[in-house]
């Protein structure tokens, strides 16, 4: 499948953007000029511009190759936001010669394995999750894009249900950026929220390097250029070292 993409030019270390789940391309804007090295981002396929197409990981991640030939990247660091920081997690796990990869704030969904929820009564987690589940499924009346065929297959995903095993298994250099701030959400889901983070910082895979920043999950564009400070240092080490 042939993503739409934009090259945002630069020289340098090439970098391939993606984006979170509802988002397109367009979601880099502020933060693709920032980087050191050249950046191209993409619409996943159902997203943006690029074409609809039944949701498969490995087809995923056959669309982001042709990709990476069309522009010729070579090995590209990879850079993912929410879901695209899961498919930078696959991508490093299919491509060893990566530079590194980086997850901004992709790593578990909000409604993930009731485990997952430490510190937290589980009486209160099943409530919580009927709640957060009940706003999401509001949510998915309102978006069009991507098809409500993809949603329902990525909602079950394990992939995207938790991601941390699938980062267990990534060889290059591969960093979590963790946004340490909740989105605005019903008080009463907040307890949830943090329970979910707490989770998260306990089961973070050990070859995977953290970075919280003070920003909601909307990091790509609340802070681009403090995402890029930490992505660009994160590689320049990477490379120098």
């Amino acid at each position: 499948m042939k993503l739409a993409a934009t090259d945002f030019g630069g020289e340098g270390t090439p970098h391939l953007l993606l984006h979170g789940l509802g988002g397109d391309r367009s979601n880099w804007a502020a933060l693709a000029p920032e980087l050191d090295g050249r950046a191209v981002a993409v619409d996943l396929r159902g997203h943006g511009e690029s074409p609809d197409g039944d949701w498969d990981w490995e087809a995923v991640l056959d669309d982001l190759g042709e990709t990476v030939v069309h522009f010729g990247l070579g090995e590209p660091v990879v850079v993912g936001h929410s879901l695209g920081g899961v498919r930078a997690g696959l991508w490093a796990v299919r491509h060893p010669a990566c530079p590194a990869a980086i997850s901004l704030d992709g790593h578990r969904s909000a409604t993930t394995h009731p485990e997952n929820y430490p510190g937290l009564a589980a009486e209160e987690v099943t409530r919580s999750l009927a709640e957060l589940n009940a706003l999401f499924d509001a949510q998915l009346e309102t978006i069009t894009r991507p098809s409500r065929r993809i949603l329902d297959v990525l909602r079950t995903s394990p992939e995207l249900v938790d991601a941390l095993p699938v980062f267990a298994e990534v060889t290059v250099p591969f960093l979590l950026v963790l946004a340490a701030r909740d989105l605005p959400v019903p008080p009463a889901l907040l307890p949830l929220s943090e329970a979910h983070r707490a989770g998260v910082r306990r089961d973070v895979p050990a070859n995977v390097v953290v970075h919280e920043i003070d920003a909601t999950h909307g990091l790509v564009t609340e802070k681009p250029a403090e995402v890029a400070t930490i992505v660009n240092q994160f590689v320049s080490n990477r490379f120098s070292a």
